[in-house]
Parts: C-alpha cells; sequence; structure tokens
C-alpha cells in the first residue's frame, strides 16, 4: 500500500501579469516529485483575479498539461496557434526546443482548473514544438459503482485515455468517489504518484482514521496499489503518476534544461531573436 509522504496545502501567488493562483508546488520540490516539476491551481469566480492573464512568454524543455473543468482560456502561440480550451477541455504542449505563447483567461461565472508542468528527458529537450487539444467529448469516463473516473491520458482498467504522452508517459485521472466509499488503484512500482483533492475530503490508509480536505496535494511513498475512502461529502481528486526522470535539472523561470550552460544558450537565444527553431 502507497502510504502518505508528504501533504501540501500550496502557496498565494501571482503570476502572468496578474493572475492570483495556488502554487501547490515548484521548484523546491523536484525531488520529490520528478518528473512533475510545478502545478498551479486556478479556482474565483472574480474575473479581476485573473483577466490580466499570461501575455507573450517563451518555454522550452518541458510540456504544460492545462487541465480547465470550468472556465474560458484563449491561447495563442509562435506557430500560428489559436483556440480556446473551455469546460473539461485540456491543452497539451510540448514547448520543447521553444515555444512563445500567451494564455489569456476570459471572464465566466468560475475559472476552476490546474496547470501542470512535465519535464522532458534530456534526450528529447529539443524536440519540435507542438500542441495536443483535448476535448472534454473526447475523454472517455469510466463509471463504477461508487466512482466515476475520466481518464486524461494513460489507460486505466483496459481503457485508453484521451492522450498518451510521447516522451514521459503519466497516468491522469480525474475520479469522483461517492461519500463514504471506496477505491483503489493497482499502481507500478518505482514511479511518483499524487493526487490534488479538488473537492470534499478523503482518507488513504484503511489503517489511520485521518481526513485530508480539498485544495491539498498528497504525495505518496512506493508502493503498488493506492487507497482511497471518500469523506462525508464525497471527493473529487486529480491523481497523476509517472516513472520518474532522475536527471539534473537547471531552471530558469519559463525554461527548464539539465546545465547551466543550456539555461545560458537558451536566454542568450531569447536576446539575440533565434530562440524559436
Amino acid at each position: 500500500m502507497r502510504k502518505i509522504k508528504k501533504i501540501i496545502h500550496g502557496r498565494h501567488a501571482i503570476d502572468g501579469a496578474g493572475v492570483h493562483l495556488v502554487r501547490l508546488f515548484g521548484h523546491d520540490e523536484t525531488q520529490d516529485f520528478d518528473p512533475f516539476l510545478l502545478m498551479d491551481a486556478f479556482d474565483s469566480t472574480n474575473p479581476e483575479d485573473y483577466i490580466r492573464g499570461f501575455p507573450w512568454h517563451p518555454h522550452r524543455g518541458i510540456e504544460t498539461v492545462t487541465y480547465l473543468i470550468k472556465g474560458d482560456l484563449e491561447h495563442g502561440d509562435s506557430l500560428g496557434n489559436r483556440g480556446s480550451i473551455l469546460d473539461g477541455d485540456c491543452q497539451w504542449m510540448t514547448a520543447g526546443s521553444g515555444i512563445i505563447h500567451q494564455e489569456m483567461p476570459q471572464p465566466t461565472e468560475r475559472l476552476l482548473g490546474c496547470q501542470l508542468w512535465l519535464n522532458l528527458p534530456a534526450r528529447d529537450k529539443m524536440t519540435a514544438p507542438a500542441y495536443n487539444d483535448i476535448l472534454s467529448a473526447d475523454v472517455p469516463v469510466v463509471d463504477e459503482d461508487s466512482a466515476r473516473v475520466r481518464i486524461i491520458a494513460g489507460a486505466y482498467r483496459g481503457q485508453q485515455g484521451a492522450f498518451e504522452g510521447k516522451f514521459v508517459k503519466p497516468l491522469y485521472l480525474d475520479i469522483e468517489v461517492q461519500a463514504g466509499q471506496v477505491w483503489q488503484l493497482d499502481t507500478v512500482p518505482n514511479t511518483t504518484l499524487f493526487v490534488y483533492i479538488l473537492s470534499g475530503s478523503a482518507g488513504f490508509d484503511p489503517a489511520i482514521d485521518q481526513q485530508i480536505d480539498e485544495k491539498s496535494v498528497v504525495l505518496f511513498d512506493e508502493g503498488e496499489r493506492l487507497w482511497v475512502r471518500a469523506g462525508a461529502a464525497g471527493v473529487r481528486l486529480l491523481l497523476l503518476n509517472a516513472p520518474r526522470l532522475d536527471e539534473p535539472i537547471a531552471w530558469g523561470g519559463p525554461i527548464v534544461m539539465n546545465t547551466r550552460e543550456e539555461l545560458n544558450q537558451a536566454f542568450s537565444e531569447l536576446r539575440e531573436n533565434t530562440f524559436i527553431k
């Protein structure tokens, strides 16, 4: 059974041109969360918290995975892509060798979702940039006796999800478990696994009467099975699971490479207008 290693509540942060968010984990937790680098959560009914958005900025060496449960986020990039991420949609962007893009949330009744940064292996840092838009209607849903599971990426109980990572292949599930019910998942050993509790509460150890509330990240130790019991109001959580890279990290703002020299090269190219390949 996977035991709880760490519980994180994140911290309030302001990013982009003035977007209020919660940084669940980031630069200081790379060792624990490898290959996941960062996760930001958004939950607001006040457009003033987010309409300034994330104007044009670069990325290299990572993938960004934006999952919008509620809201409207317009995006554009240096490749000429344009579009919107809407309720239940997910965008999987491979920055690779370099991309410049913007993400601009539009005023809606509620903005609810999160963005995850996924590290690229050293051999793939300079791969060609790419977008993968995952529409809500294309995300498989598995209904069970006590739970509903949306498979954003990877495979669950023989059902392939809406997307399969090309470089790092995470399992990404959106899970709702009914009040007081138990849900379990067989997991691959030697992988990183964590959940983000969107709403409700849950316990993760049948031997301990402990409820962890919403807006918490729970990171687990190694093991072959995850056990979840939903609290009195049920629970909705996002689950991420992937093999570790165990590679050196050189991180400078929106660019994540393996060495300081590669990082300096990236910023030099930005100054010289040779960043986009």
